[in-house]
């Protein structure tokens, strides 16, 4: 069953006045249970791409279908329910709060998405045990490592069960083995809860946890 589905997007930015084109009559279609491997050079637009699949930016022309919603014409404030309906997002950087401890911040990501109180802090904790980070619930980001780190934000995105997830470089800051490790756990995460998953990604050991690689070169894909 298709959980995402991009159709010839397109996405220009002005400049001046000038327009740049940065995709051109993209598609793509990631079936539930899917992991796709979105590879391509710096500027590629391979993270805009990204950006349009999450919702995050709106395309040119071109249709954008998330579990079952069109969501390309959509207004800003119901872009932003899709998000938190539909969507989990895992970044490079992590983008933990420093002042939160790791179940904290995977709680207050379940409370933007209107999960409170005790169903909150337990889906948190199931979370944070599904990623090996049970005995890590009470420590703050800087007592972390760089691999607990990202464990942390992928049980941040997990934790609602959203139907896509979407992953930006994952494994760029941490060394060969735990970079494999972070996807070992995203593969049987993504497999368990039949979520789609979109790795955009220069790792070429993401390639062995992917069902597909799609690779992405001037606006194009290939």
């Amino acid at each position: 069953m298709t959980t995402l589905s991009a159709t010839d997007v397109v996405k220009s930015f002005s400049e001046g006045r000038q327009e740049i084109a940065v995709l051109h009559g993209v598609s793509l279609s990631v079936e539930r249970g899917e992991i796709v491997a979105l590879e391509g050079p710096s500027g590629s637009g391979k993270t805009t791409f990204l950006s349009i699949l999450g919702c995050i930016l709106t395309p040119t022309s071109g249709s954008v279908v998330i579990d079952g919603q069109r969501v390309d014409k959509m207004s800003s404030g119901r872009l932003a329910e899709v998000r938190k309906r539909s969507i989990g997002f895992v970044f490079q950087q992590y983008n933990l709060f420093p002042s939160l401890t790791a179940r904290e911040n995977v709680e207050y990501a379940l409370n933007i998405k209107g999960m409170r109180g005790q169903a909150a802090r337990q889906a948190a904790i199931a979370a944070l045990e599904i990623v090996e980070l049970g005995d890590r619930l009470d420590f703050l980001p800087r007592d972390l490592s760089g691999g607990q780190k990202q464990r942390v934000a992928i049980a941040r995105a997990v934790a609602s069960r959203p139907p896509i997830l979407l992953a930006d470089e994952p494994t760029a800051n941490l060394d060969s083995q735990v970079g494999l490790q972070i996807m070992e756990l995203f593969r049987n995460t993504a497999k368990q809860a039949e979520q789609g998953l979109v790795i955009v990604t220069h790792d070429p050991n993401v390639r062995r946890f992917a069902d597909r690689v799609v690779r992405i070169r001037d606006g194009r894909l290939s």
